[in-house]
């Protein structure tokens, strides 16, 4: 989790498809661009109407998804008294008209649509809404909103992007299946339209997890692995295939994209100075340390299959800021990024969320559950073996958020695949000081 920053907000507001102007700047609570909730408590305050977040227009200075100065398109539910329809200059119509790969939430009509849905079928279900629906969180991956039920226990949407996300309610059925308090309830899916509705959790997330979560949720999350894993039902579900084998040809397809990207940067007037980790596009000597890293991974592959754990359904992102905790059980959210891997991919990722101790515990609790589950496997050298491919993994996986993002918004991850990869050069001293030193 990177580290968040003060954050000022401007709006352009529109109302059922009439520009309403601009409004601020000022200052709110919470430096992350994505936290929708103090900018729509701001405006609503402001203006005396209820509004909601459609999209990041514009951001200057800030980065790694939080500070600097924001602009986001708001839409009013109802007219603000005092304020009427005004023309758009060019620059403004450029800024909140029509985008390729705009997300469906990310439209007054898309995000009304994703609304009545919830809304139609949290009736459905014997649980209508019993107040205004609390916009959470929207950002260029998702769109999370909270109602408030009739009976007193709350349920969340959740809005992704389908062309490029797991179906999140078959993957929650298919653990479920499994390891039912694993799982958050699902109301309701939509996955045509990624849209998924859940039952409230109680507890916290876990940033900072204790010693008894991780012994509650880690071993919980290998037992359901190894299950699905030992009667097939992973290999045939359909999640999308982040095997080690398929991956050595998506890592390959990155770096001639990242090349390409590379030789049009240093032929662009004012192009690359060669800075390298400092930001922008991999330097020669880098790209060259990363063609050396990708050309063993065949060998690594092949040992990291020989320690003995099987593909199966990986969580994609089972950091424990995606654990949930009432003290007494954890529950595992966000699947959006789930597909077909290596189980160790799940093992290393709560590493760089959690204290040098606390990571101790997670390999050990993450490994003794996998030598009961694979008896004979060697998930120690598994942990350690996966890291290249775990960080080269990542760059594949940011380079298709940002493939699938209209281009306001990708400032949330621009530099992800490139920073990915250059931890993948570090991590294995196969950068271009370790490549001279050795």
């Amino acid at each position: 989790m990177g580290q968040q920053r003060g954050r000022t907000v401007g709006i352009h507001l529109t109302h059922e498809g009439e520009y309403l102007g601009p409004v601020g700047p000022f200052e709110v609570d919470g430096g992350w661009w994505s936290a929708a909730a103090p900018v729509v408590e701001r405006v609503s305050e402001e203006l005396g109407v209820p509004v909601l977040v459609l999209r990041l227009a514009e951001v200057a200075e800030g980065g790694g998804g939080s500070g600097g100065h924001v602009v986001y398109h708001v839409e009013a539910l109802e007219r603000p008294a005092g304020l009427v329809p005004r023309q758009q200059g060019a620059d403004i119509a450029a800024l909140l008209g029509p985008a390729e790969r705009r997300a469906g939430w990310a439209t007054a009509s898309g995000l009304r649509s994703a609304l009545d849905w919830a809304e139609r079928t949290l009736r459905e279900v014997g649980r209508p809404v019993a107040g205004p629906v609390e916009q959470v969180r929207t950002w260029n991956l998702s769109g999370l909103f909270r109602y408030r039920t009739a009976t007193g226990v709350d349920a969340w949407l959740k809005a992704i992007n389908p062309a490029f996300n797991s179906r999140e309610g078959e993957v929650i059925a298919l653990l479920g299946s499994v390891d039912p308090t694993l799982v958050p309830p699902v109301l309701g899916a939509d996955p045509a339209h990624g849209r998924l509705l859940l039952d409230h959790v109680p507890g916290e997330d876990c940033w900072g997890p204790s010693a008894e979560e991780v012994a509650d949720v880690v071993p919980r999350l290998v037992a359901a692995q190894a299950a699905l894993a030992a009667d097939g039902r992973a290999a045939a579900s359909g999640l999308r295939d982040r095997t080690p084998r398929v991956l050595l040809a998506q890592v390959d397809a990155l770096l001639d994209r990242l090349e390409k990207a590379a030789r049009l940067s240093a032929a662009a007037p004012g192009g690359a100075d060669g800075s390298g980790p400092a930001g922008g596009p991999l330097t020669v000597e880098e790209l060259a340390a990363a063609r050396a890293l990708a050309a063993r991974l065949p060998a690594l592959v092949a040992d990291l299959a020989a320690c003995g754990l099987p593909e199966t359904l990986v969580h994609g992102d089972f950091h424990p800021g995606n654990w949930r905790s009432d003290g007494t059980r954890t529950v595992v959210v966000d699947y959006a990024d789930s597909c077909l891997g290596h189980p160790a991919m799940d093992g290393l990722r709560p590493r760089q969320y959690v204290s040098e101790e606390r990571w101790t515990q997670v390999a050990e609790v993450w490994s003794r559950a996998w030598r009961e589950h694979a008896p004979g496997a060697d998930p120690e050298r598994a942990l350690k073996l996966v890291e290249p491919l775990y960080h080269l993994a990542y760059a594949v996986r940011y380079q298709e958020f940002l493939d699938h993002v209209e281009t306001s918004e990708r400032p949330y991850h621009e530099e992800d695949p490139v920073n990915e990869i250059r931890a993948a050069l570090a991590r294995t001293g196969a950068g271009p000081e370790g490549a001279a030193r050795g």
